[in-house]
């Protein structure tokens, strides 16, 4: 049976963990571009578009995490990846945690958070999940994209970067967005799961993150067993984007180290 998400599956198949990607909201697998380019020079990464988002089905309603990890579940299925570091940012972090609690060390061995946090909604924060989700179905993409441009990226982001992050925004199916903000407004609390990973992890954050703040990122990583923290300077919420070179040093050193380890 073929995946039912879109991906790439990039990389020599060798000793090296395979590295899965997980894109955020309302974003697409090319918001890893940077990464994937990087590290498949050394090893398997695979990239998907989440369901709802770029090349991949979208289901209207109402899509909770725990789908989106089922579906991310059953694309290392069908690609034969027994084992892989899982990293996330922002809505993928939360979904990375959530692959956690559903594979565990069997076949995650490695989490990467970044720009993140693992707190269930506010009740304030599901009534404005769900109203931006009919402003969405109701007005598109492009209003909210071009307010929010400036909170995703620094404004002093290179404009290539901010006209990509707009594009992917602006690309992605307001139903699919929909869905995924509904589903994410019932989200549990990740606190407990992250305390215990049994495996390494690295939170990583960008200095200037409006969404997720570097507090947040230092709660998360002090509940973590075994965890790293790296805050990613003159960046906001998409450092991997915004400082490739700074982002992919320090996953290169914790991919370096979960290697070891295996």
């Amino acid at each position: 049976m073929p995946p039912f998400l879109a991906y790439d599956d990039k990389g020599p198949r060798n000793a090296r963990i395979p590295l899965l990607l997980i894109h955020g909201h309302p974003f697409d697998r090319t918001l890893w571009d940077p990464q994937r380019d990087a590290f498949a020079a050394s090893r398997r990464v695979v990239v998907p578009d989440l369901r709802g988002y770029g090349a991949s089905p979208v289901t209207p309603g109402r899509v909770p995490l725990a789908r989106f990890a089922a579906d991310l579940e059953d694309l290392l299925d069908a690609l034969d990846v027994r084992t892989c570091v899982v990293a996330g940012l922002s809505m993928g972090g939360q979904i990375a945690m959530e692959c956690w609690a559903r594979l565990g060390a069997d076949r995650v061995r490695g989490l990467v958070l970044a720009d993140t946090f693992p707190a269930p909604e506010t009740p304030q924060g599901v009534r404005d999940r769900n109203a931006m989700a009919d402003r969405l179905l109701r007005e598109g993409m492009r209003g909210y994209a071009d307010e929010v441009l400036e909170k995703m990226v620094a404004p002093r982001a290179a404009p290539e970067v901010k006209a990509h992050v707009h594009r992917m925004m602006t690309g992605t199916d307001p139903r699919g967005a929909a869905a995924a903000l509904r589903g994410r407004a019932e989200r549990p609390d990740y606190r407990p799961v992250l305390a215990q990973v049994t495996v390494p992890a690295l939170v990583v954050v960008g200095a200037d993150d409006a969404y997720t703040p570097v507090s947040d990122a230092e709660a998360m990583h002090a509940l973590l067993p075994d965890a790293a923290l790296r805050v990613i300077g003159a960046a906001a919420h998409l450092p991997n984007l915004e400082r490739p070179r700074e982002f992919n040093e320090a996953l290169e050193e914790f991919l370096a180290r979960v290697d070891a380890g295996a």
